[in-house]
């Protein structure tokens, strides 16, 4: 059983242009989590560190539509929904996918996705910790020496 001590995160790169959004955010969670290793403890944080560049050209299922930004723009982008709740009797905001990319918060449409498939607890924050997002192709993360994604670990 692993154990804090004995943990050697890695760090990947992965290009998230043309990929779709719950298939990729299925693949991310299971690396947060480190259960692509065979030394996966539930009970420890394994998982190794995720970095996401081109957030903002990903795509969701669904029949295609022309769009002037976005590339890959389809109509589950019109239906999904994203809420807020602001505690107080009719205080729910739901704002589309759609309108997240329009206002330039494409990377908390895939952050939502992975955060909802990892646990719902201290260690699953902790984990959500490890995903680094970014609407560009590049990122900041060059001292880390970060690996590309290997292809069996791709949607």
């Amino acid at each position: 059983m692993a154990n804090a001590k004995t943990v050697n995160p890695e760090w990947f790169v992965v290009d998230a242009d043309n990929l779709i959004v719950g298939r990729l955010a299925a693949k991310i969670a299971t690396i947060l989590m480190g259960k692509h290793k065979p030394t996966y403890t539930p009970h420890v944080d394994t998982g190794d560190y995720v970095i996401v560049l081109n957030c903002d050209k990903v795509k969701f299922s669904g029949k295609g539509l022309a769009h002037d930004t976005h590339p890959y723009f389809s109509q589950k982008m019109l239906r999904k929904g994203y809420a807020t709740y602001s505690g107080y009797p009719s205080g729910l905001k739901v704002v589309t996918a759609e309108k997240k990319l329009e206002r330039g918060q494409s990377t908390q449409v895939l952050s939502e996705a992975v955060r909802r498939m990892l646990p719902k607890n201290k260690l699953g924050r902790q984990m959500l910790k490890k995903l680094k997002l970014y609407a560009g192709p590049t990122h900041e993360h060059q001292s880390q020496q970060p690996q590309d994604m290997p292809a069996h670990l791709l949607p």
